[in-house]
């Protein structure tokens, strides 16, 4: 049976630090120039509904460097659910590449691709999870806290604050959960984490108490563009700016998993400051992805 990936949770622990390890002996060899290429012969079929820039420059590029190739398929391309059934999709893709990576809105089509593809499934990004950015992140702590040891994070605490009930932010708990991590998320009401996946505040200062990494992620996702006015005002409170990282520990890092609308949920002075990593972790999503590429297709 064919592994899939639409959820940090399809990962056992060791499974998830055995990728990360992989990911940070690919990202070494590449700054060595060197090359290890195994996924050659093998194809990647990309489905996009939404737009993407580092997804989908981090899977593509990814697979070449492996030695694979990908074919991106546009919306219009495929219409999932409207110009094909999703099954459909799935069936046929399977019987023509060796894995299928699809960014939706609806997370129940990568469901359906994964039931009936015969071949690994991957989550780009859907309206449930991002568990692709999640490595990336975890990645990027790794190299904050713990080079090329992912169980040398434990312990440590990330605060997530903005919008809980998004798909960043219920990835990251997951694999902050997965690795020792303490996780709080400050959101206002309406807009919390769900129970059980980490602790949860109102006050965003609160929440960045003893954080070794301060998250923020945008107000509005894509889909809710016409709750726009109503969330900025709601979510003012929790923009990411300096007197905020202030609070949190010494020697905190800040995050963020771009695209970010300077000056509404995070600030140019933390964005472009010495605390940020967040170019770092976008870079970080091309060595996190060639990690799990090689777990899934290589075998």
């Amino acid at each position: 049976m064919p592994r899939h990936f639409l959820e940090i949770g399809d990962l056992s622990r060791d499974e998830l630090v055995g990728v990360l390890r992989c990911a940070h002996a690919l990202r070494s060899e590449r700054d060595r120039d060197e090359r290890t290429q195994p996924l050659r012969r093998r194809t990647l079929a990309m489905l996009f509904e939404k737009p993407s820039l580092r997804t989908r420059v981090s899977f593509e590029q990814g697979m070449l460097e492996l030695g694979g190739a990908a074919i991106v398929l546009g919306r219009d391309e495929v219409g999932l659910g409207k110009r094909e059934a999703v099954a459909d999709v799935g069936r046929v893709l399977g019987g023509m590449v060796h894995g299928i990576a699809a960014r939706v809105f609806d997370h129940r089509h990568l469901v359906e691709l994964a039931g009936s593809g015969g071949v690994p499934v991957i989550n780009m990004l859907s309206d449930r999870h991002h568990p692709a950015q999640a490595l990336a992140d975890a990645l990027t702590l790794m190299d904050a806290f713990s080079p090329g040891e992912p169980e040398g994070l434990a312990g440590r605490k990330v605060a997530f604050v903005g919008d809980g009930d998004n798909n960043v932010a219920r990835s990251l708990a997951g694999v902050c959960a997965a690795l020792g991590v303490a996780f709080a998320c400050a959101s206002p009401a309406g807009h919390r984490l769900e129970e059980g996946h980490g602790d949860r505040f109102e006050d965003p200062r609160e929440a960045v108490a003893a954080a070794d990494a301060v998250y923020a992620d945008t107000f509005v996702s894509m889909g809710s563009e016409d709750e726009k006015a109503d969330r900025l005002e709601a979510f003012g409170p929790y923009r990411l700016d300096e007197a905020l990282l202030d609070a949190a520990a010494p020697g905190v890092i800040a995050l963020h998993c771009l695209p970010a609308y300077r000056g509404v949920e995070v600030t140019n002075g933390v964005l472009d400051g010495p605390r940020s990593r967040v170019f770092e972790q976008a870079h970080n999503r091309l060595h996190a992805q060639k990690g799990l590429l090689a777990f899934l297709l290589g075998g």
